[in-house]
């Protein structure tokens, strides 16, 4: 994930995060104003955002639009946010505020935070220290004090978005790190189960007391906080590096066949002596494999126990095992340089949705895109979400650069395969900065009006009860009076226009929303369904002037 770390860039970023941090008005519902946030694109302030087609016309509108439209926000080096370490915490409060409301105009209906960049955390904990790139040192407390996950959390959700926490499962240190690791960091308190690779430090695969401190990491946020999922990246066995001192990883994108360079061996010999004298059978590659595997499950199955609705989602490197590439494909091996099995993690059921990181353009053959697009759906035999990875941060000013409209062609690929309902850029930075208008293309193609995230029926599909609605005239509008959304987290609204339909989503807990004319014309009826946090539908209610 930070391999884009270079080109993020955040002058741009800075000029877009100028918003006080307060809550949309939206939060106030009921106040029998329109409840919409500045920028934030909800019905209220204008139809705008619904999409607007000349198809959408009969007695009832379609089925609601369904996508899963995310951004990664990365802490790590300060990629995203907050743009750089020790900001006071009101201008990270502000900076946030900026990106859910680029987020929610752009018509995206979740956002992927990093949490835990390396064994550390932007939440208050017991179990890890503050992260320096929040406070500047890690360990420190943010002055005064608050609670970043939590107001991401609830920004996002009155927003009527949802909020993925992301942890990055094994890396300890990061070498952009600048302060010495805090007294209660993991490379202190149990040093025998962390590795010094390269510039990095990282906790070993194959020591138990490790996988387990992750595990009660991530459980200990799924107990504490509202979030929508959780989240892990593609950094499970280091990336290799040729010699003590080399970077690592980033090279794995730009040069994907390594070469066949001599790389460093990651130094676990004292946890695979122990496997081996314990009786251990597996080969060393196998048994690393193992380990990760053992966590993969273990994550999925704590989260299921704690709170049933959580969504698993893991973001591996896109090429997948040697033995089962489609012909022509060719480039770094995750299974063989990572030890992550992402095919048999789906074909286990071991999470809800997998996320490649699909980082090359369509007509790179070697790693062409719709190529690795159909292998991972090839691999889905359990039904799972493919939500794959977009470097859109790859539009900068290198050689290497993207265009736009490469980003927006990939989105179109995705839609005309029958299976992929999903995609997450890499990162917020490129859609905050507008890099060569791709926010501006995708908001006029892609992303036309809202959608509703997929539902995900293995977790449930018991669907809410009905809500009720009544209409009136308002001085700008149609007003809607919603009620009984007990189990619901959004309304999901079609509104009639001429004999136009339009979409639109707004937050359960708006109790009125004003629909207003659009060009002198108004909305005379409406179509209106209740949406839980699984994607659950309820049956629709009309009401009509």
């Amino acid at each position: 994930m930070t391999i884009a770390a270079a080109a993020a860039g955040v002058a741009a970023f800075l000029g877009a995060c100028s918003s006080t941090p307060t809550a949309p008005a939206d939060s106030a519902a009921g106040s029998g104003g329109t409840g919409a946030a500045p920028g934030a694109g909800q019905a209220g302030a204008s139809p705008s955002g619904p999409a607007r087609s000349p198809n959408l016309v009969g007695d009832q509108p379609p089925a609601a639009p369904r996508e899963f439209r995310a951004a990664w926000v990365s802490t790590v080096a300060n990629i995203d946010w907050p743009s750089r370490s020790n900001l006071p915490p009101s201008r990270q409060q502000a900076e946030a505020i900026a990106i859910l409301d680029r987020a929610k105009a752009l018509h995206l209906n979740a956002i992927v935070l990093q949490v835990r960049p390396s064994a550390d955390a932007i939440y208050p904990s017991k179990l890890e220290p503050w992260s320096e790139f929040l406070t500047g040192q890690q360990g420190k407390a943010p002055e005064p004090a608050w609670d970043p996950l939590a107001f991401w959390i609830n920004q996002a959700h009155v927003r009527g978005m949802e909020l993925h926490a992301w942890f990055n499962p094994y890396r300890a240190r990061h070498s952009a790190a600048r302060t010495p690791n805090a007294p209660g960091h993991i490379a202190n308190t149990r040093p025998q189960v962390v590795r010094q690779y390269g510039k990095m430090q990282w906790m070993d695969p194959g020591e138990e007391a490790a996988a387990q401190h992750t595990l009660d990491v991530i459980l200990d946020v799924v107990r504490r906080y509202d979030i929508d999922g959780v989240h892990i990246d593609d950094y499970f066995y280091p990336y290799p590096i040729e010699a003590p001192g080399a970077s690592g990883g980033e090279a794995a994108l730009d040069a994907p066949a390594n070469g066949g360079k001599a790389e460093l061996e990651f130094p676990d010999h004292a946890s695979w002596q122990r496997y081996q004298q314990g009786g251990g059978t597996l080969d060393r590659a196998s048994w690393r494999r193992q380990n990760v595997n053992q966590l993969i499950e273990t994550i999925y199955s704590g989260i299921r126990k704690e709170k049933s609705w959580v969504r698993f989602g893991i973001s591996p490197f896109g090429i997948g095992r040697p033995d089962r590439r489609p012909p022509g494909i060719q480039g770094f091996s995750q299974y063989d340089k990572l030890y992550a099995d992402a095919e048999l993690w789906l074909q286990n059921g071991w999470l809800d949705y997998l996320a490649p990181q699909l980082y090359w353009p369509i007509a790179q053959q070697p790693q062409a895109f719709p190529v690795l697009l159909d292998y991972w759906l090839g691999q889905n035999k359990r039904g799972r979400h493919i939500w794959p990875g977009l470097y859109t941060s790859r539009i900068d000013d290198t050689a290497k650069s993207f265009t736009a409209e490469e980003i927006v062609q990939q989105v179109d690929v995705m839609r005309s395969r029958p299976n992929v309902n999903g995609h997450i850029h890499f990162s917020i930075a490129a859609l905050m900065q507008n890099r060569k208008g791709v926010t501006d293309q995708l908001k006029a193609t892609s992303y036309q009006g809202p959608a509703l995230v997929p539902p995900s029926p293995w977790l449930g599909s018991d669907a809410p009860p009905p809500p009720t609605v009544s209409v009136r005239r308002h001085a700008s509008g149609l007003a809607l009076a919603l009620g009984n959304v007990q189990r619901a987290t959004q309304v999901a609204i079609w509104a009639r226009y001429g004999e136009e339909w339009r979409f639109n989503v707004v937050p359960s807990h708006r109790s009125e929303v004003v629909l207003t004319d659009e060009n002198g014309v108004p909305a005379r009826s409406v179509v209106v369904s209740a949406v839980d946090r699984l994607g659950n539908e309820s049956a629709r209610v009309s009401a009509a002037l």
